[in-house]
């Protein structure tokens, strides 16, 4: 009784003192160093004992000062996560829209998301517990620094000397709720490519809950792991890899660039 008690003071002061606490995590859009186009690319998820488990397609399309940007990966079991995101990039990269569904059995419920940033209308279906499908339509405040679908396009942009880059994000948990994301470099890690010697930094992204919801997260175990993400930089960088969750609550995937495969056939005369 007496831990209990301890721990039920400990759950209110946690509470109390994020209510008192202002918040003092600033976030703004970042700017655009370096302007996307038009992309096509292919990629592999895997667990991190290397096993693939789903093989993605991604294509991005500049359109009347607009870009679109297509992700989906298709998993051997069946299941599709299936992501697009529209943007500008008038100096910084603002998000208009982005939709995302998800479903078959690699996921822990179905799930389809659409966020309009003109609107500031966040809608969410997802079936329940239950198996009861649910949609929560709800008005969010949203900032302008929204980065849903867009964290290896503005780590392309992000100075690799910056200490902390803050931005927003819509998390479906399912239903929506936004928080912040802190992104922050863990220094240059080594690779190669056809025995060519390169380097790449390494980004930790972590999710900042925020208020009470924030404080209490550790303690029950409901933080979200980090997400770690290796760009190449330079004068044209580049996405190689990440690995984290890839919706709210699921196991860390690598995700990684592709390579085609051709059939093997007899040489040519």
């Amino acid at each position: 009784m007496i831990e209990r008690a301890r721990s039920m003071v400990l759950v209110a002061l946690l509470v109390c003192s994020a209510l008192l606490r202002p918040n003092v995590i600033l976030a703004e859009p970042v700017a655009v160093r370096h302007t996307e186009g038009l992309t096509r690319g292919f990629l592999v998820l895997r667990t991190l004992d290397g096993n693939s488990i789903a093989d993605g397609d991604l294509t991005q399309i500049a359109r009347g000062g607009r870009v679109i940007d297509h992700l989906i990966f298709h998993f051997k079991d069946g299941s599709v996560y299936d992501e697009t995101f529209v943007f500008t990039q008038r100096g910084t990269f603002r998000l208009l829209s982005d939709h995302l569904v998800q479903k078959g059995p690699a996921f822990k419920r179905p799930l389809e998301t659409s966020l309009d940033a003109t609107t500031s209308q966040v809608t969410s279906r997802y079936t329940d517990d239950d198996g009861k499908e649910k949609i929560v339509t709800e008005r969010l405040k949203l900032p302008p620094d929204l980065a849903n679908g867009m964290i290896p396009i503005l780590l392309n942009n992000i100075l690799p000397n910056a200490l902390t880059t803050t931005v927003s994000m819509v998390a479906a948990t399912p239903k929506p709720r936004l928080v912040k994301l802190a992104i922050t470099p863990a220094g240059e890690e080594p690779f190669s490519v056809g025995g060519s010697s390169r380097k790449a930094t390494r980004y930790v992204v972590k999710v900042e809950i925020g208020g009470a919801a924030g404080l209490l997260a550790p303690i029950v175990g409901q933080q979200p792991p980090d997400t770690n993400v290796w760009i190449l930089g330079g004068e044209a960088p580049a996405f190689l890899k990440s690995e984290g969750p890839l919706y709210d609550g699921g196991p860390i995937w690598r995700i990684e660039l592709a390579s085609p495969v051709w059939p093997q056939s007899p040489p040519r005369q």
